[in-house]
C-alpha cells in the first residue's frame, strides 16, 4: 500500500506543509529538518503524484519539449534525454511536434501553455531559434530553455556544441586520407546550425588550400531522402567526389544508398561521413564516420537548467569525430 504525506510528516515529526516544502525544493526549510524528512521518505518508499505535488506548491511539474525535424533518431535521442533528467526529478514532460513555418503556431502553443499549466518549455532546433515562439514565451513569462540555438539572445539558458569547429574536424580527416574533390550536403535551411555546418566546412578546404567547387555543394532537408537525391546526382557526374560530408546521418545513410545503387564500394570508391552519431550510424553498412553531438546529454541538461531555474547563459557540451569504415578500410585481423 502507498505510504502517504501525512505518514512522512508523523515519522519526520514535522507539519504536512514543512514535507511539501522538502517536496518542492523549497528554500528556508532547516538542513537537520530536511535530512529528517528525507530520510522518511526513502524509509517508508513515499512518491508523491505530480496532482498531489501541484496541490501543495505553486509548480505543475510539467514542462513540454517542442520540436519540428524530419529526423526520428535525433528527436527520439533529445526526447530520451529530457525524459530521463524529468523521470528523476519527478516531473512530466510533453513532447510537441510543431510547424515552425505554420501560420497558426502561436496559436497552437498558446493553447497548450494554457491546457497543461507548465512550469516550463524546451525549445529543440530549429523551435531553438524560432522568434514566433520565443516572442510568446517571453510575453507568457514562462521559463524556456533552449537546445542547440543559433545566437546567444540574452534571454534564456541554453545548450549547444561547436557546429562549425565539429563540421571542420570531419572535413580535416577527409582531407587527411587524400581527398580533394569533396562533396557537401548542407542541412535543413530552417536549422542555423546548417549554415554553421557549412561554414565550417568551407573554413577547413580553405586552410588546406583547396578551392570550392560550387557543384559539388547541395541543398538537404536533414532527411534520407534528400540524401540519396543529392548523392545521386554527384554520384552520376562525369567527374565524381571522392568523398561526400552530409549535415546529418540521415542524410549520409542517403548518400550510402545512392552508391550502393551505383555500383560504388565504401570507402573504395567513395568515402562517405556524416553528422549526430544516430543509432542510424551504427546501424547502415559500413557504418559511418560522423560527428558524436550528444544529443541525449543536450536535452538532459537543457531539463536540468529548466527545473534549477538556471540563469540565462550558455552551456558548451563537448563533440567527438568518430570514425568507421565509410571513411577508412579497417585493419584486418
Amino acid at each position: 500500500m502507498r505510504s502517504t504525506i501525512k505518514e512522512v510528516s508523523a515519522a519526520a515529526g514535522v507539519s504536512v506543509t514543512t514535507v511539501s516544502r522538502v517536496l518542492n525544493n523549497e528554500p528556508y526549510v532547516k538542513p537537520e529538518t530536511r535530512r529528517r524528512v528525507e530520510a522518511a521518505i526513502a524509509k517508508l518508499e513515499f512518491r508523491p503524484s505530480v496532482a498531489a505535488r501541484a496541490l501543495a506548491g505553486q509548480r505543475s511539474f510539467q514542462i513540454a519539449l517542442l520540436y519540428d525535424n524530419p529526423s526520428p533518431y535525433y528527436i527520439y535521442s533529445i526526447q530520451t534525454g529530457a525524459r530521463a533528467h524529468c523521470v528523476e526529478r519527478g516531473f512530466r514532460v510533453f513532447f510537441q511536434e510543431c510547424d515552425i513555418t505554420a501560420p497558426g503556431l502561436a496559436t497552437e502553443i498558446a493553447g497548450l501553455i494554457a491546457e497543461t499549466h507548465l512550469d516550463g518549455v524546451i525549445l529543440s532546433p530549429p523551435v531553438s531559434d524560432s522568434p514566433v515562439v520565443i516572442e510568446l514565451l517571453k510575453r507568457s513569462k514562462l521559463p524556456f530553455v533552449r537546445i542547440a540555438p543559433g545566437a546567444d539572445l540574452g534571454i534564456s539558458p541554453y545548450v549547444f556544441i561547436n557546429d562549425e569547429a565539429a563540421a571542420a574536424e570531419v572535413a580535416d580527416h577527409l582531407v587527411a586520407l587524400g581527398h580533394r574533390r569533396i562533396g557537401f550536403i548542407i542541412g535543413h535551411p530552417d536549422h542555423v546550425s546548417s549554415g554553421q555546418r557549412l561554414a565550417g566546412f568551407r573554413r577547413a578546404l580553405a586552410g588546406h588550400g583547396i578551392a570550392e567547387d560550387a557543384t559539388l555543394i547541395r541543398q538537404g532537408y536533414f532527411d534520407f531522402d534528400s540524401g540519396h537525391r543529392a548523392g545521386r546526382e554527384m554520384l552520376a557526374a562525369a567527374v565524381r567526389p571522392t568523398a561526400i560530408f552530409a549535415s546529418n546521418d540521415d542524410m549520409a545513410a542517403g548518400v550510402l544508398a545512392a552508391a550502393h545503387e551505383l555500383g560504388l564500394s565504401v570507402p573504395g570508391d567513395i568515402a562517405i561521413a556524416g553528422f549526430d552519431d544516430t543509432d542510424l550510424a551504427r546501424l547502415v553498412w559500413p557504418p559511418l564516420t560522423t560527428i558524436r553531438q550528444p544529443t541525449r546529454a543536450l536535452a538532459y541538461a537543457a531539463a536540468k537548467m529548466l527545473i534549477d531555474a538556471v540563469e540565462p547563459g550558455g552551456q558548451r557540451l563537448a563533440h567527438e569525430l568518430i570514425v568507421r569504415a565509410s571513411t577508412v578500410v579497417p585493419d584486418q585481423p
